[in-house]
């Protein structure tokens, strides 16, 4: 396998600082369609079934929320099963955090600011907190540094969820790049994400590196890998 390739002064096209384009919405879109038919969706739901369940009120907070499509599909949830959930969502681009909000209007449970993963929040603050497709955003310090905050800030349950760095990966979001989402933004970001994506094994190595202990880990359909807590209840 090809080693992991990550240039801190190449950042990918979404995460560069700018305004509200039509091509950073139609990237959104995009990312949008990704998650629901290759493996982001499924995966939370798998998790979300079990956590949130009726009678469950809890408090969640999702690091670098994009379009804010995981919120609404936890909160879609919640109310499918009679649990009272309330989302922080957070983003480094107040541009993404603007059409977050837009497109949340019907969805009066989740909260849209501003924020740095890295800062954001008190320890123990949340009940549940998620990151989805953005650990490979990050250098392998930035990326433990974050599972650290990540566990810092939950009282019960943790979830990262990323690409799964291989050749499904880099074969299949060629593929996708080529023929169907054509667009400059995720042409050249998803092929970025691949070549920065942690192997399994190195992902598993970052949770380890950042002191979790007694975690999950598995692989999820079309090159999706997560690491769990869900024992932090004392």
């Amino acid at each position: 396998m090809r080693a992991r390739e990550f240039d801190p002064a190449e950042p990918e096209l979404m995460d560069r600082p700018q305004p509200v384009t039509p091509e950073l919405e139609v990237d959104l879109r995009n990312l949008r369609q990704l998650n629901r038919y290759f493996g982001s969706y499924c995966l939370v739901r798998h998790f979300a079934s079990q956590w949130i369940r009726a009678g469950e009120n809890l408090r969640v907070l999702d690091m670098a929320t994009g379009s804010g499509d995981i919120p609404r599909l936890l909160i879609d949830h919640a109310r499918t099963v009679g649990a009272r959930v309330e989302v922080i969502a957070i983003d480094q681009q107040a541009s993404t955090v603007e059409i977050a909000r837009r497109l949340s209007t019907d969805y009066p449970e989740i909260h849209f600011e501003q924020g740095d993963v890295f800062t954001f929040g008190k320890p123990g603050d949340f009940d549940l907190v998620l990151c989805s497709l953005a650990l490979h955003h990050f250098s392998e310090d930035a990326a433990i540094r974050l599972l650290r905050r990540c566990r810092a800030l939950s009282r019960r349950f943790v979830l990262v969820s990323d690409l799964r760095r291989g050749f499904l990966a880099t074969v299949g979001i060629y593929l996708l790049t080529l023929l169907v989402y054509r667009e400059r933004m995720t042409q050249i970001d998803g092929r970025l994400s691949a070549r920065r994506a942690f192997s399994y094994s190195e992902m598993r190595q970052l949770a380890e590196r950042a002191g979790w202990g007694n975690f999950g880990h598995r692989n999820f359909p079309f090159a999706r890998q997560a690491v769990w807590l869900a024992s932090l209840v004392p």
